[in-house]
């Protein structure tokens, strides 16, 4: 049974409320005092609440891409795929991304005794709806200081695919092959049809993604992750 004195603190925790202008310490005290709360960041001091989540524009995009990250990782040992997940990435920034793919032994984060990631993944994707130019301008930022190599953005109202990879400190866009796939220039064989995907063409998306784990550079990969 909590003390009086334990409930009275508890009582006296601020709400989390959208604008919050935070340290990540008191960000993650107000976050853990509101146990319903679904997802919340800490984007360069200032918190943001998501809104309620919709079906078709978020709910559906964000199955399907944890469907093909999921499948790649199945056929990768030494990757993990994690889903809407704390990151802390420095002082000011704790995002909690749609998805990411890490590098689990000498990749650049790494999983704390309290199980939240620490560092940057070397992949983050973003369902961008509502919060489109959110994650276009203060998140890019945020992910391109900290040294996220690839970045992708799902702009579900404008039927766009964005792709980043990080070159000499700057964010590149990459661009579909002639078979309109876009190739992972971190992760080998993490191949997307972009055009399936955009078109909820499922089926197709994973028989390209087979293409690319069927390649050697996929193979050396998991030959190098084993090392």
């Amino acid at each position: 049974m909590k003390s009086a004195g334990a409930n009275y603190n508890l009582l006296t925790i601020p709400p989390l409320e959208n604008g919050d202008k935070l340290t990540r310490h008191e960000f993650e005290r107000r976050y853990h005092a509101v146990p319903n709360l679904k997802k919340a960041e800490l984007i360069e001091g200032v918190v943001y609440v998501a809104s309620p989540v919709r079906a078709k524009k978020h709910g559906k995009p964000h199955a399907n891409i944890m469907g093909w990250l999921v499948a790649y990782e199945a056929a990768t040992p030494g990757v993990e795929t994690l889903d809407n997940t704390t990151v802390r990435l420095d002082a000011d920034n704790e995002p909690q991304p749609d998805a990411l793919l890490r590098i689990e032994q000498g990749g650049q984060s790494r999983i704390t005794e309290d199980d939240y990631v620490e560092g940057a993944p070397e992949l983050i994707v973003e369902i961008a709806a509502s919060t489109a130019s959110y994650d276009l301008s203060e998140k890019l930022k945020v992910y391109r200081r900290n040294q996220v190599q690839e970045y992708l953005v799902w702009r579900v109202y404008d039927r766009q695919f964005d792709w980043f990879r990080l070159q000499q400190g700057e964010y590149v866009q990459l661009e579909p092959n002639p078979d309109d796939i876009v190739c992972s220039q971190v992760f080998p064989g993490l191949w997307l049809a972009k055009s399936a995907l955009l078109s909820g063409d499922l089926a197709k998306v994973l028989a390209v993604l087979q293409q690319g784990l069927s390649t050697l550079e996929h193979q050396s990969f998991v030959e190098q992750l084993s090392i």
